[in-house]
């Protein structure tokens, strides 16, 4: 079976983080997770990750480390913490709904599978 590799952005902005509600048209419709995508032929999680954001939620943003990395079934899935650099992202061509929370409210949230070991991350301390 071979995997799909996957990227998220934990986007952080004044102690809170971005969480965003899959749109009814997609995959997991109504979970949560961190906003990405899959890294294509030839780039680098980083390039990808800077990349989806862009498309997704039409925002740049800067990458730094590497949080997470879990494999679920086919999806390979690296959360890495990210930085705004520009404004904040209004909407999403792939989700529904945007939330700012704090880390301590993420697990009121019914997070996408994958998501699930960051969450658990990131709520820890």
């Amino acid at each position: 079976m071979s995997r799909i590799h996957v990227v998220a952005a934990v986007i952080e902005h004044d102690g809170r983080l971005l969480a965003c509600r899959r749109a009814p048209h997609k995959d997991a419709a109504g979970r949560w997770e961190f906003p990405g995508g899959k890294v294509e032929a030839g780039e680098s999680p980083e390039e990808a990750l800077a990349r989806e954001i862009g498309e997704e939620l039409g925002a740049r943003i800067h990458v730094g480390e590497l949080l997470d990395r879990t494999a679920t079934g086919r999806v390979d899935l690296a959360c890495y913490a990210a930085a705004l650099d520009g404004p904040l992202p209004t909407g999403s061509t792939d989700h529904d709904a945007l939330r700012w929370l704090l880390p301590a409210e993420l697990a009121g949230l019914d997070w996408a599978d994958a998501d699930r070991p960051v969450v658990a991350l990131l709520t820890a301390g």
